[in-house]
């Protein structure tokens, strides 16, 4: 009787916050939380896991030291990686805002989440030709054998060789040998012209493929992340399975040995050189997609409450291990290239999309069933290829719909406009011719905003990291790209001036918009004397907090408990600690209710 009475009492109070939950649904509704956890992790996954991870980390890898390479990859992935991904996630999630929105933490930078908007843009409209051209591929093998196995096709040149393959990307392409396979991507996919200046006509398989990409982010992404969510459960999982086949499949040619030696056999030598590390850096930054925008945006659809350090562990590991695995997989089939040509491992392995589109399927049109395994490749690329959109248009979408409250109920418009608008900027590349936050909020901020989110300690570990160690490495990877910049060029070609100089200008949109934005918040978006102006631009907004009204009550009283010795100091653990152990109360109470057997909607409370 005392435990009935006992049960009674607990579930009281429940039924009494029923409505209060009711109405705290109804918030989130309006602009979305995940359904699960697992539809997070497998977002952030398909966001940081993409074409990169096949065509460029496997050829940084080798063209570095190879299994040397690791050992500034795996450090610059510690110092980098996990920083930046607990650091995007958890702003995200702490205030429910988008790149641009989340500047109410320090004004004076907003231009930087426009800026990173734009840049995103400009990189979606190529990025979705890209993912186009594995369609046009799949699309070229309907019929009986490879059409890029032979030179007896109508888009052959005379420099079309089978028996020798030669990495000749630095060479001009009429005066030298080309592969079937060569000549098949820049013939026939891509009908290259003779040069920048000849636009020439659309390529109409391009098109169609890539307005098909359009369509599918579109039908993917318009009711936003409850059908995204789910849809990545086939979409990141996909390329997984198809990975590991490629694996099992590649190891056991002959040759295939060869190819992994060339791919792990450390040569230390090459850590002493500068670029070595430059690479490394720059392949943990760009391959998480840190610093676009869309890290921010998945984290702000969680629950207040998830625990964001797990995932800014699982993520970046999980990335940087299928980066090291997918080059098992291309180098075990280069090296049974280059047992079958006769060739010299490292005269056939190439790097970018060369080898995705040119040497790799080559390398297949020697296997046996070779067209089987060229189709399980390219429908592998094209899902790793969308997966990245599918999360960086979400970052895009949230970005207008967060700045204008207004249009969240016209989502669906709004998806519209940019999926068409972008979709046309993309045509223009399917032509012949066409190949921050810390220095505002302040470190002990954000550790004590984290902790009262998570009501877990932070770890020292990612203080020093985002006070010196991140902010260091960063520069360092933007002086190291500035320093080994030079002029465009293709296949050898350097692009004319004006192509080059309209390359800058278009830069320059994105890059200046920060700036821009803070000379223009100085001058006219804030009042006083310009010391006044600079304070109010470096310090949080008025409404800067938590994004749910219901905890930003709970955040001023647990601030107020936990006053900062200064901005930049670790706050160290609460001065009480009545917050953590409510917090585990609060979810002990609630696994006695739901292993009680307490009806789902009396426990709603447990799932806040």
């Amino acid at each position: 009787m005392s435990s009935r009475r006992e049960g009674q009492e607990t579930t009281t109070p429940l039924k009494q916050q029923e409505k209060q939950q009711e109405q705290e649904e109804e918030e989130d509704d309006e602009r979305g939380t995940w359904h699960s956890k697992w539809d997070y992790f497998l977002s952030l996954s398909g966001l940081a896991i993409g074409l990169g991870n096949v065509w460029r980390f496997p050829y940084l890898c080798y063209k570095n030291g190879g299994g040397a390479f690791l050992v500034p990859y795996l450090i610059m992935l510690a110092l980098v990686g996990l920083p930046l991904y607990l650091l995007e996630t958890g702003v995200g999630q702490f205030s429910s805002g988008s790149p641009v929105t989340i500047y109410r933490v320090c004004p004076l930078f907003k231009g930087i989440g426009i800026a990173a908007t734009l840049a995103r843009m400009y990189l979606e409209t190529y990025y979705s030709v890209v993912v186009s051209y594995p369609l046009v591929f799949l699309y070229n093998l309907v019929g009986i054998g490879l059409p890029w196995a032979t030179c007896d096709n109508t888009w052959n040149t005379d420099n079309c060789s089978q028996l020798v393959l030669e990495n000749n990307t630095d060479q001009e392409i009429s005066t030298h040998t080309r592969s079937p396979a060569d000549e098949f991507f820049h013939y026939q996919i891509l009908n290259i012209s003779s040069g920048v200046e000849e636009a020439g006509g659309f390529v109409l398989p391009v098109v169609l493929g890539t307005v098909f990409v359009w369509i599918l982010v579109f039908l993917s992404i318009f009711k936003g992340i409850r059908v995204t969510g789910k849809l990545v459960w086939f979409t990141v999982t996909f390329p997984f399975v198809m990975l590991l086949i490629l694996f099992l499949r590649g190891v056991t040619l002959p040759g295939a040995l060869d190819g992994i030696y060339y791919y792990v056999y450390p040569d230390f030598k090459k850590l002493a050189r500068l670029q070595v590390w430059g690479d490394a850096a720059s392949q943990i930054f760009f391959s998480l997609g840190a610093g676009g925008g869309a890290l921010v945006s998945l984290g702000s659809y969680n629950k207040f409450r998830y625990n964001c350090l797990r995932n800014a562990y699982i993520v970046p590991v999980l990335n940087s291990a299928t980066s090291i695995f997918a080059g098992f997989v291309v180098f075990s089939v280069l090296g049974f290239m280059a047992h079958q040509t006769g060739i010299p491992v490292e005269k056939v392995t190439t790097g970018g999309p060369a080898l995705a589109f040119i040497t790799y399927p080559e390398a297949v049109s020697m296997m046996p069933m070779a067209q089987l395994w060229a189709v399980l490749f390219f429908t592998m690329l094209f899902f790793l290829g969308i997966d990245s959109i599918f999360a960086e248009m979400e970052s895009m979408v949230l970005t207008v719909t967060d700045a204008f409250p207004r249009l969240r109920h016209a989502r669906t418009w709004v998806t519209l406009a940019f999926c068409v608008g972008l979709c046309l900027v993309a045509l223009s590349c399917c032509t012949k011719v066409s190949v921050k936050f810390v220095v505002g909020e302040g470190v002990g901020r954000l550790i004590r905003d984290i902790q009262m989110m998570t009501g877990k300690v932070v770890p020292y570990f990612w203080y020093i990291t985002w006070l010196a160690v991140t902010p260091s490495v960063l520069a360092f990877i933007f002086v190291n790209i500035f320093a080994r910049s030079s002029p465009v060029s293709y296949r050898g070609v350097e692009f004319p001036a004006w192509a080059q100089a309209l390359g800058w200008v278009i830069a320059a949109t994105s890059m200046l918009t920060a700036p821009l934005y803070a000379l223009s918040f100085l001058v006219c978006g804030s009042a006083g004397s310009f010391h006044k102006r600079l304070s109010t631009g470096l310090r949080p907004s008025d409404d800067w907090g938590p994004g749910q009204e219901r905890f930003k009550s709970l955040w001023s009283e647990y601030c107020s408990r936990n006053a900062l010795r200064h901005r930049l100091l670790h706050p160290g653990p609460p001065a009480d600690q009545d917050y953590q152990p409510k917090h585990v109360e609060e979810l002990q109470t609630c696994e006695r209710l739901i292993g009680g057997g307490v009806e789902q909607e009396e426990a709603k409370i447990c799932q806040v």
